[in-house]
């Protein structure tokens, strides 16, 4: 029997992706079902971003490319961070990368292995936690509570560092929270890391686009103090509506841009190089679509919400980014995941339930509101039926 190594039986999953691929074979049966799940903008990537694809693959731009990105593409992330953050940074800190992920994976596998401690958030994105555990890492959890509107407590995170600390994972805005880390917040935590020089910082702000109300996305790149040891994730699956192409970009430090330089040599050559001019266009070209999309996401925001805070037995706070929410649904008498799985069978409604994406998630479930409207309140309607039916039932 062929038998790999034990390592692969540490990989966890990420559900959102079974529970997408649940409701397309049911949709596929005649069912309908409305997706309030998967984490994806409903809306297509901006035209002059498709063209700018397009004329690269016509133009004979479909060759390998540098493992780390073209020129062109770093540079132009490059002058976006400067303009976003008012940050300098190198064109030979930017990583382009097949997708927020692969940060993640590089960044996890260079401070991972047996006897080192990474922390990260829970409930947060189950690939952090898969990752950790695949390296052999011990992983542990940063308590988000939804009494501090599901933003990290600096103080908490600073609790849980110990000598065998390498690497704090952090992700604001957050998924699947929507928590937005306060700057007085951020103040304290990189005040505390003064004292661990040795911890190295991921910073993962895939959604930093994505704010709103007197919430403020800060980059820790605004902070020097720790620039010499921050990884930081983002790219334009989100923002631009580009989940598919596959695209995403990183600043590493400068003593780790030769590693991963060689990890990407070892891993994916390079990055789709039509997608790559495509990215030059979204950067540089109009940002309209942008803020539309920002706008709209605000609309079903408050939508969501309030059809939330009218469901027997759930709560929501106002999340302050990204585009989801994470209802409390302790008074229901359900188990997240026991609802969702429900939801979806016996309503045609996706949604996810709190524990996929850690031990604290549980009594959540996690909605997105990344559909239109008139999905959003028909499945919410539909969850209210069930949920009036249904009250109270079995965990």
């Amino acid at each position: 029997m062929v038998r790999p190594v034990a390592g692969f039986d540490r990989l966890g999953d990420e559900n959102a992706f079974a529970v997408l691929a649940r409701a397309t074979e049911l949709a596929a049966q005649g069912r309908d079902v409305i997706n309030l799940g998967i984490g994806q903008p409903d809306f297509r990537t901006p035209e002059h971003i498709v063209e700018a694809a397009i004329k690269a693959l016509r133009d004979g731009k479909h060759g390998y490319t540098e493992a780390t990105g073209i020129a062109p593409l770093r540079e132009a992330v490059a002058a976006h961070v400067a303009t976003r953050t008012g940050v300098t940074i190198p064109a030979d800190r930017v990583m382009i990368v097949p997708g927020g992920k692969v940060t993640m994976f590089a960044a996890i596998m260079m401070f991972g292995e047996p006897g080192a401690e990474i922390l990260y958030p829970d409930p947060g994105f189950p690939i952090y936690r898969s990752m950790i555990e695949f390296t052999g890492a011990r992983a542990v959890p940063v308590p988000i509570r939804e009494e501090n509107d599901f933003a990290f407590s600096a103080d908490e995170v600073l609790s849980l560092i110990t000598p065998d600390t390498r690497l704090v994972i952090l992700n604001s805005p957050a998924n699947p929270t929507a928590g937005v880390a306060p700057k007085s917040e951020i103040n304290r935590l990189v005040a505390g890391l003064l004292d661990h020089p040795s911890v190295a910082v991921l910073s993962d702000e895939i959604y930093d686009r994505m704010v709103y109300d007197d919430a403020e996305h800060i980059s820790l790149l605004s902070y020097p103090e720790i620039r010499n040891r921050l990884i930081l994730l983002n790219g334009w699956s989100k923002t631009y509506a580009m989940t598919g192409w596959r695209l995403g970009w990183s600043i590493w430090p400068t003593t780790l841009t030769e590693r991963f330089r060689k990890f990407a040599v070892n891993g994916w050559s390079c990055v789709n190089a039509p997608a790559q001019y495509a990215g030059i266009a979204a950067l540089e070209g109009p940002q309209t679509a942008v803020d539309d999309m920002v706008a709209a996401f605000d609309k079903r925001r408050k939508v969501t919400v309030a059809a939330l805070n009218k469901l027997p037995g759930v709560s929501c706070v106002t999340p302050k980014g990204a585009f989801y929410t994470f209802p409390n649904i302790t008074e229901t008498g359900w188990g997240a995941k026991a609802l969702a799985s429900s939801l979806l069978e016996r309503a045609g409604v996706a949604l996810i339930g709190g524990p996929d994406f850690g031990e604290l998630g549980e009594g959540y479930l996690r909605v997105s509101y990344a559909n239109s409207e008139e999905n959003i309140a028909a499945a919410l309607d539909r969850v209210g039926e069930f949920l009036t039916e249904h009250r109270a039932a079995a965990r």
